[in-house]
């Protein structure tokens, strides 16, 4: 297998992969790929991939979500995200996020762009969604979720970012996007 074929850069080639753990939402890969005619190592993490959608109210106010993230061991406050189930379209996801999370049904969606957020280890992309008209409908906890909403207007938002209450990435990208969007 060759990862890039440009003769100006690199060219990776698999050599050997070996399955370590899959579970419900991330599998780990080791790979042995050789690279100028050497061997390494490449520790892998595959995932399906998610969604990120930021969500305004008619007050101008963003849907945050206020949840438990277990790695840090913290409650975070973030954008509403979510992973993409198998063979699920990010848009289709976005709109049963936002809903699930929040209790807010979006009129429509706009994709904005798609990223890798840590592309030295993992495969990950996510997708940003803006919804500048959304509806109320129902909350959809999944079982072992455990999260407020809170709105918040852009420059509250902005505050919580310097006194280090907003840390999650997806959700810092998507705010600095707005604020530009919006000329600010």
């Amino acid at each position: 297998m060759v990862f890039c074929e440009n003769e100006d850069l690199l060219i990776t080639m698999l050599v050997n992969r070996k399955e370590i753990y899959r579970g419900r939402i991330v599998q780990l890969i080791v790979d042995t790929v050789r690279i100028k005619g050497k061997n390494y190592i490449r520790e892998v993490v595959k995932h399906p991939g998610g969604v990120v959608v930021m969500a305004q109210l008619e007050s101008d106010q963003i849907l945050f979500v206020r949840q438990s993230r277990y790695p840090m061991d913290k409650v975070l406050l973030e954008l509403p995200a979510g992973k993409l189930d198998a063979g699920e379209e990010p848009e289709v996801c976005a709109a049963r996020e936002l809903e699930e999370e929040t209790g807010y049904r979006p009129k429509s969606l706009e994709h904005i762009f798609s990223y890798y957020p840590t592309p030295g280890f993992c495969d990950e992309l996510l997708h940003l969604y803006f919804a500048s008209q959304v509806t109320p409908a129902v909350l959809k906890l999944e079982p072992d979720e455990d999260i407020l909403v809170e709105p918040y207007y852009l420059e509250e938002a902005f505050e919580m970012i310097r006194n280090g209450e907003i840390v999650d990435g997806k959700t810092l990208m998507a705010l600095f996007w707005f604020d530009w969007r919006k000329g600010n």
